[in-house]
């Protein structure tokens, strides 16, 4: 009976150990997706631009491509996550503005932080971002709800066998990484500017 009791101790203490290293790796799951896209350079990584309009880009009015978009909630949190148009079809080189649509459906406050990708890869590197709520944390209140802005275009060079792109974004509640960057940050010792002891 002993033996069995000490099997029946060491499986709960092995599927413990399963469980805090899942939910360790979900919490890791978006820097590491950063980081991978930045050094391997694979698909899905969509491209960040700082202006509106690139100067000499004139949109290709001879073909049109069909941009749908998705959204997905990671872990099931909490919220009402949508795009304001499931699909728009779009002149490469042409500037455009859409949002995604957000409630949290909870009774607390979320920190939530989206993670775009696009597909096919091989269209990803032509689909620029101008202005996305993907570049910084979203925090909302319980109850709250919000428009999220998305400004982007693609380029006039898109191959010619790309028809149809799929901007998706999974949403992830950092909360808790958010909570503990303030903390860290509210702890640091303020730097002075004066020089004390200074000799000439």
């Amino acid at each position: 009976m002993s033996e069995a009791t000490n099997a029946n101790r060491k499986l709960t203490l092995k599927l413990l150990a399963a469980v805090v290293a899942m939910f360790g790796f979900g919490f890791a799951l978006v820097p590491l997706y950063d980081i991978m896209c930045d050094v391997l350079g694979i698909n899905g990584k969509t491209n960040s631009e700082s202006v509106l309009q690139p100067q000499g880009m004139v949109p290709d009015t001879s073909r049109s491509i069909r941009v749908e978009f998705m959204a997905h909630n990671h872990n099931n949190v909490p919220w009402s996550f949508a795009p304001k148009q499931i699909a728009m079809d779009v002149h490469p080189g042409q500037v455009i503005q859409t949002a995604y649509l957000a409630q949290n459906l909870s009774s607390r406050d979320i920190v939530g932080q989206a993670v775009p990708s696009v597909s096919p890869g091989l269209g990803a590197t032509y689909f620029n971002k101008i202005e996305c709520f993907c570049f910084n944390q979203q925090p909302l209140s319980a109850a709250a709800k919000t428009e999220m802005p998305l400004i982007f275009y693609i380029e006039p060079d898109i191959p010619q066998s790309i028809h149809t792109l799929t901007l998706s974004y999974t949403l992830y509640d950092i909360s808790e990484r958010a909570a503990e960057n303030e903390l860290a940050k509210a702890s640091q010792p303020i730097k002075s500017d004066a020089v004390q002891g200074a000799t000439p």
